[in-house]
C-alpha cells in the first residue's frame, strides 16, 4: 500500500446517483489506492441508480452500497481533479485545481440497456484519466 495517494478526484453530478457513483466506482476498483476518490451531488438523490446499480454488477464492481453524498467546498478544496457531469454552475471553483467536464447522458429514468453504453464511456475516460496521472505524477 502506498504511503500517500498521486492524486485525488472528486467526481460531481446532480444527484449524486448514477454518472458520478459509477465513475468513482471504476476509480477506486482501476486505481485502488494510488487515487484518492471521491464522489458528490448538488442535489443528491435518495439512493444510487438501481440501473447503474445493475449494469456496474455486470462489470464486476459493487456500487450497491454507495449513498449520495451533498457536494460540499471542503470535498472541492481538498481534490486535484474536480470532473464534472452536468453539475453546471453549482461546483464552487478554486484555483490550483484541474476541472473537466464530462459530458455525458443522464442515466436517471433509464433501463440497464441504456446505462450501459455511459457506463462504457465512463470507463474510456477513467483509464485515460488514470494514465494522465501517472504520468503527471511519475507513478
Amino acid at each position: 500500500m502506498s504511503s500517500s495517494p498521486l492524486a485525488s478526484v472528486l467526481f460531481v453530478c446532480v444527484h449524486n446517483a448514477g454518472r458520478s457513483q459509477m465513475a468513482a466506482g471504476f476509480l477506486d476498483h482501476l486505481a485502488g489506492d494510488r487515487i484518492e476518490v471521491r464522489s458528490a451531488g448538488s442535489v443528491p438523490g435518495e439512493q444510487v441508480n438501481p440501473s447503474a446499480v445493475e449494469a456496474m454488477k455486470e462489470v464486476g464492481i459493487d456500487i450497491a452500497e454507495q449513498k449520495p453524498k451533498i457536494l460540499t467546498t471542503e470535498a472541492v478544496q481538498a481534490s486535484d481533479y474536480v470532473i464534472t457531469m452536468g453539475c453546471d454552475d453549482a461546483c464552487p471553483v478554486f484555483p490550483g485545481k484541474k476541472y473537466l467536464d464530462w459530458d455525458l447522458e443522464d442515466p436517471a429514468g433509464q433501463g440497464v440497456g441504456a446505462v450501459r453504453p455511459i457506463r462504457d464511456g465512463i470507463r474510456t475516460r477513467i483509464e485515460a484519466l488514470i494514465a494522465e496521472i501517472d504520468a503527471q505524477r511519475g507513478a
